[in-house]
């Protein structure tokens, strides 16, 4: 009876190793310290995270007929609908889910995309941080920035087209006066457009 405990015992060890041998190659297999995942489907970002969960817009990303004399290529921004349209043909456009600013920072007027920036720096200006005194004097770019993955900076003022890390908030105005995006529809307008290209903020 001793000699079969023995022999049961052993063998229940034998399966354990190989389990746990085998959990091991999956883990070292699947391990990615340097992010290639992520940078695969978004571009390089910094190491300020190593989670990066972009949300999806309840707001779907589609082409739509488009009626107004702009050129392809220009972007229209409509903080009334919380909808952004890039002009792709006479006609047609490409219709974004946007947040807006909240009540006392919306605005309206035509600027145009002076820089395009990759998982941008984000330092918040001096009356934001009086207002939100916990707020760093910068933060550098990555997956916690809530700049998100890209930003299209409007003309010399601070405002931007951005990403974000709450992507819950799209379709919502809470910002202080720029257009956030989710990650993966800022990844989008970023390549289709380029410095210069007007920009058309309507009410």
């Amino acid at each position: 009876m001793r000699k079969t405990g023995v022999i049961e015992t052993g063998a229940i060890m034998a399966a354990l190793a190989l389990v746990v041998g085998t959990a091991t190659v999956a883990t070292a297999e699947n391990f990615d310290p340097e992010g290639r995942f992520v940078n695969g489907i978004y571009g390089a970002q910094s190491s300020y995270g190593t989670h990066f969960s972009p949300g999806y817009s309840r707001i779907p990303r589609t082409t739509v007929s488009f009626d107004g004399a702009y050129a392809p290529g220009t972007i229209i921004v409509n903080t009334g609908e919380r909808r952004l349209y890039l002009v792709t043909a006479p006609g047609q456009a490409i219709r974004y889910g946007i947040g807006v600013g909240r009540d006392g920072f919306r605005w309206a007027g035509v600027t145009a995309v002076s820089a395009k920036k990759e998982w941008p720096t984000w330092t918040p200006p001096a009356q934001m941080r009086r207002r939100q005194p916990g707020l760093p004097a910068m933060m550098k770019g990555g997956i916690d920035n809530p700049l998100g993955a890209r930003a299209l900076y409007l003309g010399s003022s601070l405002y931007r087209i951005h990403g974000s890390n709450e992507p819950e908030t799209i379709g919502q105005a809470v910002s202080s006066g720029c257009f956030r995006m989710t990650n993966d529809d800022v990844i989008d307008l970023y390549e289709r457009v380029r410095v210069g290209a007007k920009v058309v903020v309507l009410r």
